[in-house]
């Protein structure tokens, strides 16, 4: 049982946007696109799956729409940079053809269960 009083318990995040407000006054406001090289590029570079790790995996279901689902991928890069991969999926899905999931089910995962 938790005792610590309710206003000193961190409010979870609901929202899409909640997260990325928060990543944002972190400094962590840089979003990964995957390039036609089938590379992701962001924070001035240009990745391979095994120059980044995902640290943190948030996941969204839209309330009204189904349909409306996102994945974003909180990644860090060799030189301890933060950025983020954002991934709608299901019919609303930027992402056509399997590069995209190819690049991210190759990206190892790391094992810290750090607050972000």
């Amino acid at each position: 049982m938790n005792n610590e009083p309710e206003d000193m318990m961190p409010s979870p995040m609901r929202t899409l946007s909640e997260v990325l407000n928060k990543l944002k006054n972190k400094g962590y406001d840089n979003e990964l696109l995957l390039s036609d090289h089938g590379k992701m590029q962001g924070m001035d570079k240009v990745y391979t799956p095994d120059d980044l790790t995902i640290i943190k995996t948030y996941r969204f279901e839209g309330f009204s729409d189904p349909a409306d689902n996102t994945a974003l991928y909180l990644v860090q890069d060799k030189d301890q940079a933060i950025g983020y991969i954002m991934d709608v999926y299901g019919s609303n899905s930027d992402h056509t053809g399997p590069a995209f999931d190819d690049f991210l089910k190759q990206i190892p995962v790391s094992d810290s269960e750090t607050d972000w």
